[in-house]
């Protein structure tokens, strides 16, 4: 039987094995990251119209705030976390992944995986993150 952990952990390897190196280097390069995050605004804005995307897509914009902060110098994260917060972003926006985004929900579902298995993965620091904004 899968579970949750080893599922999520495989996921994750299969997005290291398709932008692993690109993300390595992406994340020294803070003007990189700002247009990362404007690929993914844009993203996120053509799937805005669908409530229940929106739901779905929380924890990008909670990246997003974080990655910000992170630059500002606001509230700083572990480079591991920031490697795979991008990582994350970097396989949402890609037309290159396990499955294709041009075949609709699959293909964002797909993204989504990504996205949600980093989110489980650095839980502890979005969880600090959150109580850090609610305090500003």
């Amino acid at each position: 039987m899968t579970t949750f952990a080893s599922k999520t952990s495989e996921i994750l390897e299969k997005a290291r094995a398709l932008f692993g190196k690109q993300v390595d280097a992406l994340v020294r390069q803070e003007q990189k990251v700002v247009e990362l995050l404007k690929n993914v605004g844009s993203k996120l804005s053509k799937l805005a119209h669908n409530p229940k995307v929106q739901k779905l897509t929380a924890p990008i914009q909670i990246f997003i705030r974080m990655i910000k902060a992170h630059f500002k110098g606001h509230h700083k994260m572990e480079f591991s976390t920031l490697g795979l917060i991008v990582l994350a972003l970097v396989y949402f926006i890609s037309p290159i992944d396990l499955i294709p985004d041009f075949l609709g929900f699959f293909g964002f579902a797909d993204d989504l995986s990504v996205v949600l298995a980093v989110y489980a993965k650095v839980k502890d620091e979005v969880d600090k993150f959150l109580e850090w904004e609610r305090t500003q």
